[in-house]
């Protein structure tokens, strides 16, 4: 079976560290692409840019994403998913530190599957992303892509 593909988009350096430490030590063995900004997440998703060679096939099964991005933002990234055919339904989840009401509207306005606050706590951070982990990539069944 093929693992399945998670695409981060985080810009600060230490919440991806934190981020992967996370995954590890949950044994989440699925293939991470880090994208740092908005324009990265969207040339990763749609092959362009940088990852225009990337295979079709590698189309993320989850996107996890954080609202406050250089170049473009989490909900613009957000909205131009969603716009599109190929995208509208890949799963999107806000994973952001932000406890903006308008930040949680926004997004489940925009379409996202999930919105997580980054908790301050590591350990609490950790036991998040098991529980994220098991429904996300275990349980939950993703909608086939459009090509």
């Amino acid at each position: 079976m093929k693992r399945k593909t998670i695409l981060l988009v985080e810009d600060n350096p230490d919440d991806v560290e934190l981020t992967l430490r996370a995954f590890k030590i949950n044994k989440i063995a699925n293939e991470i692409i880090v994208a740092g900004d908005g324009i990265e997440a969207l040339d990763y998703i749609y092959g362009t840019g940088k990852f225009k060679t990337r295979e079709e096939s590698r189309m993320p099964a989850v996107v996890l994403l954080d609202l406050k991005l250089p170049k473009k933002d989490g909900l613009e990234v957000l909205q131009q998913i969603r716009a599109d055919e190929r995208t509208k339904l890949l799963p999107v989840i806000i994973l952001t530190s932000s406890k903006e009401e308008q930040d949680i509207i926004g997004s489940y306005s925009l379409g996202a599957n999930s919105y997580i606050r980054k908790p301050v706590d590591f350990q609490k951070f950790v036991d998040a992303i098991r529980q994220w982990e098991l429904y996300w990539l275990v349980i939950n069944e993703p909608p086939p892509y459009q090509s």
